[in-house]
């Protein structure tokens, strides 16, 4: 039975990346059912305002902000933005993610650094922002979504493992470092989705064996729901024909 000490996300200000299409639209209209208020960040500003628009027809109150999260100046300013919408940032869910699959060969600087600047620098410059406003509060909760990736490695992929791998690495450092100011931090390890991040770019990938990305959506929203005086620091969610993990 719920008692009145059970957490809820009810007008919680929620900040999401990625949050246009795949795992990040399907985790905002998962928690704005649950009374949140979700601020939804994607490079692709019109995807960004279609999802809010989905979820304010169905009562919610969302709020998007098309921007680069690699870009610092542009993060620092959409984490003000959340602030000024609804007076307060309770969460971050670091979503956005890019990659460019080729051989070390061929992959240049400036593809490096894109897929750096987006997996790894911007979810360092969003936390670094929303954790400041955090701190004020005494609580908060910055959820970093990782990857299989950041377990394993495989050809042709090496400045996504880089992010991903250093991405986790951050999300451990931020969890011992903020947990004395009441900011939990948590890395969601996900393995394949059945999202245009993977689709689009390998339309030869049998969906069946790839997981609803609503199902890691509803694993993120556990973790945020569990008591103040505890933390999951790394959670990994896999479909059961998971391919990259052994």
């Amino acid at each position: 039975m719920p008692t009145t000490n059970q957490p809820t996300l009810r007008e919680q200000s929620i900040f999401i990346t990625g949050a246009a299409s795949g795992l990040g639209a399907a985790l905002a209209g998962l928690l704005a059912a649950d009374g949140a208020n979700i601020v939804l960040g994607d490079i692709d500003g019109a995807g960004a305002a279609a999802t809010a628009a989905l979820i304010g027809a169905h009562g919610g109150r969302p709020h998007a902000i098309g921007f680069d999260v690699g870009d610092p100046a542009a993060a620092a300013r959409a984490i003000e933005e959340a602030v000024d919408t609804f007076g307060t940032i309770d969460v971050l869910v670091n979503n956005a993610g890019t990659d460019v699959t080729l051989p070390i060969a061929e992959l240049t600087t400036e593809q490096w650094l894109r897929v750096i600047n987006t997996n790894l620098n911007g979810p360092f410059v969003l936390a670094k922002h929303a954790a400041a406003h955090m701190r004020r509060s005494g609580a908060g909760h910055i959820v970093n979504v990782a990857s299989t990736a950041a377990k394993r490695a495989w050809p042709n992929a090496s400045a996504y493992h880089a992010s991903k791998w250093g991405l986790l690495g951050l999300s451990h450092a931020l969890h011992a470092e903020l947990r004395a100011h009441g900011i939990k931090v948590t890395a969601v390890i996900a393995g394949g989705m059945r999202t245009p991040f993977l689709l689009d770019r390998f339309p030869d990938l049998d969906a069946a064996i790839l997981q609803d990305p609503l199902t890691v959506a509803n694993a993120i929203r556990s973790v945020l729901l569990l008591p103040q005086e505890s933390v999951v620091a790394e959670i990994t969610v896999l479909p059961m024909r998971e391919t990259s993990w052994p």
